[in-house]
């Protein structure tokens, strides 16, 4: 799975973490400067939240609350000036940001697990990091700094509270521009007039940002109603004020999809307080383009944006050198993957390599071919889309391909009515548990303090059927082995049973990556003949990116020079 991707491209950073420990040392001075800066908050007034403990899963402060659904869904609402926004979060998710935050950086100790290392990175963080708090806006500051106050004191050695929770901020964009460490391959697609039953807008997202499952356990939806703006919707994880999706009451929403980024040299303006500032701030297209022009940010970058006042969407699309929005002309639908579509980059070679090199334009065409068998798209439709598995033509392609639209490993799926002001959001596992629906309408209204309940669940729409089939237990079965497998080739010393390979290959058949690695296995312990047979049926199937099939390539080349 990803993990040894992950752990590849760990080895990659600490070379370049050596040879920029110089470059810290020289700049020492910047860096100083950054870690001992915090916010200034004397302007905001404060109560400090006393939390009132009504169950296990329900908690309040004054009008602020936080409880868990049966969708098994944390929905968290809370009011108030930045700095008491960030208070009143920390304080009735304390309990779940700390976890967030454990499993988080256990995850990066796993890759990482040499002590000097671990030391060479959160120098590293603090060199790349200096220059970030210059480019985020003062009151998402005070709200961090609010926030932070109920972080952990455990990772205190890696950087104050407050810089911790900046740094985490910026997580996602320095992963995916340091060659897609935590990020997949998002989708994203807009549909209205002629493309839907009612001719309202609808649009839907899967965000496939993944850090382990445990990571996934405890979304968060937030509804965030800030003393100045636009109250908004936002769907994440605790310990996150940035937004990757959501929604205001405007009817305004917000997806981002990682483009082709160049490492950059330091950390600006993090994506997803980008679209924070969007969603807090914009009633139409035009305010939504003008915030996102004038900000720096530090990667390439898709966000597209709905407006229910414009009855349309556009993708604007970011990078550190470039700006660029895509509107589509004499047409009703926007599709949105991981590579750029404006005239900003027709001329642009490394969103090109990528078109060309990726999965990006295969899911593109993908969505193509499903909005060709489903017409007039109503939510039920649009969740089908978001959850099919299957390659160009209905091929079979394995579970957890990253061709797929549904790549069986999303931290959430949403659907978005900006007209209606209604929202679903996908419960575990992945896209494919009920969704959960959401009036903002109602919620931010006296309504919502009357019925005292958050979804409309007349409205929900079903979990997918897949979750209670024999494929979907064998898929996180594969998962588990997937490890286990990994573990056995970069081990010499771990011996596989003769049986072992080919039920792992049985757990997901249609999946090169059963094949290829099994190949690696046996040509690391030089059974050249058993190498030569599973890579030459990794190459059969429908294989993910133009560098996976050339290491397999590589790999059978090998082989056969053995053989000879």
């Amino acid at each position: 799975m990803k993990d040894s991707s992950f752990r590849q491209n760990g080895r990659t950073l600490i070379l370049i973490f050596l040879s920029l420990n110089l470059i810290l040392n020289l700049t020492s001075c910047g860096v100083r400067k950054s870690i001992k800066h915090t916010p200034d908050v004397k302007q905001y007034s404060l109560e400090v939240p006393k939390v009132n403990k009504i169950n296990d899963s329900t908690f309040s402060f004054n009008q602020n609350y936080l409880t868990k659904n049966k969708q098994q869904l944390w929905e968290l609402y809370i009011k108030g000036n930045p700095l008491q926004l960030g208070y009143n979060n920390g304080a009735l998710t304390q309990g779940l940001m700390q976890k967030q935050e454990e499993i988080f950086f256990s995850k990066v100790e796993g890759f990482v697990p040499s002590k000097f290392k671990q030391n060479l990175l959160r120098n590293f963080l603090k060199w790349y990091n200096r220059k970030m708090y210059l480019n985020v806006r003062n009151d998402f500051q005070a709200e961090l700094y609010g926030l932070s106050q109920y972080s952990s004191d455990t990772y205190d050695f890696i950087a104050p509270k407050y810089l911790r929770s900046l740094y985490l901020h910026g997580a996602h964009d320095i992963g995916h521009a340091m060659q897609d460490l935590m990020m997949v391959g998002c989708t994203s697609l807009a549909v209205w007039n002629e493309n839907t039953e009612d001719g309202d807008l609808l649009i839907g997202r899967n965000f496939d940002f993944y850090v382990g499952d445990d990571f996934a356990k405890n979304k968060l939806v937030e509804f965030v109603e800030p003393e100045g703006g636009i109250p908004y919707l936002s769907v994440s994880w605790p310990g996150m004020i940035g937004v990757v999706s959501g929604m205001n009451k405007e009817g305004i929403t917000v997806t981002i999809n990682a483009g082709k980024s160049k490492i950059p040299l330091t950390a600006k303006t993090p994506i997803s307080l980008v679209t924070r500032e969007i969603l807090q701030y914009a009633r139409n297209i035009d305010e939504a383009i003008a915030i996102a022009k004038k900000r720096k940010v530090f990667v390439s970058e898709s966000i597209l944006v709905g407006s229910a006042n414009d009855k349309n969407a556009v993708v604007i699309e970011v990078s550190p050198d470039n700006f660029g929005v895509y509107k589509v002309e004499n047409a009703s639908r926007v599709f949105c993957t991981n590579h750029f579509q404006s005239d900003a980059y027709k001329d642009d070679k490394r969103n090109q390599k990528h078109i060309i090199e990726s999965h990006s334009e295969y899911r593109y065409e993908k969505l193509q071919e499903l909005l060709q068998e489903n017409k007039k798209l109503n939510p039920e439709k649009m969740a089908s889309i978001l959850r099919d598995k299957s390659g160009l033509k209905g091929e079979k392609i394995g579970y957890g391909n990253e061709k797929a639209i549904n790549q069986l490993l999303a931290h959430h799926a949403v659907i978005f009515s900006p007209q209606k002001k209604l929202v679903w959001v996908s419960s575990n596992p992945y896209q494919l548990g009920e969704f959960v629906c959401y009036d903002l309408n109602e919620i931010f209204s006296e309504k919502r303090l009357q019925n005292g309940k958050f979804s409309r669940s007349e409205l929900n729409i079903a979990k997918d059927s897949f979750v209670d089939s024999s494929e979907y237990e064998n898929y996180e079965h594969y998962k588990i082995m997937s490890s286990e497998v990994n573990d056995a080739i970069n081990n010499k010393d771990i011996l596989l049973t003769d049986d072992l390979l080919p039920y792992y290959q049985s757990l997901n058949p249609d999946f090169w990556l059963v094949y290829y690695q099994s190949g690696k296995y046996y040509f690391n312990r030089k059974e050249y003949s058993k190498a030569k047979v599973e890579f030459e049926k990794a190459l059969s199937k429908e294989i993910t990116t133009v560098p996976d099939k050339e290491n397999v390539e590589n790999y059978l080349k090998k082989t056969l020079k053995k053989l000879r």
